[in-house]
């Protein structure tokens, strides 16, 4: 993706408003930096609201609720063509994009 095409959905996801978490588990703010996170760190491949366009990277919306570890484990050591991200972000960084996927995916689901 040509860094014009991403600067373009980075600038159209920061217009919208920021998500409310939609799980009463996640406290709303760390929904926030959660989302957040993601829209600089994640939305370059996984598309922006999670909603990849291109389709060349797992769909977000669909990760198993359930499996918070593997979504730690993929994040900080990388998979497949997914980078390690453990060296780049803290924890409680991984923690707030866990809360933002598991949210923001339960409300994209038909």
């Amino acid at each position: 993706m040509s860094n014009r095409i991403f600067s373009i959905l980075l600038f159209c996801a920061t217009c919208l408003p920021l998500s409310v978490a939609a799980d009463e588990s996640f406290p709303p703010e760390l929904v926030k930096r959660g989302e957040q996170t993601y829209l600089i760190n994640c939305s370059r491949c996984h598309g922006v609201r999670l909603v990849n366009p291109v389709g060349y990277t797992f769909d977000l919306r669909k990760f198993p609720r359930d499996q918070r570890n593997r979504f730690f484990n993929s994040v900080s050591k990388g998979k497949g063509n997914m980078p390690a991200w453990g060296d780049l972000l803290k924890t409680d960084q991984i923690e707030a994009l866990w809360s933002y996927v598991s949210t923001e995916g339960k409300k994209q689901q038909p």
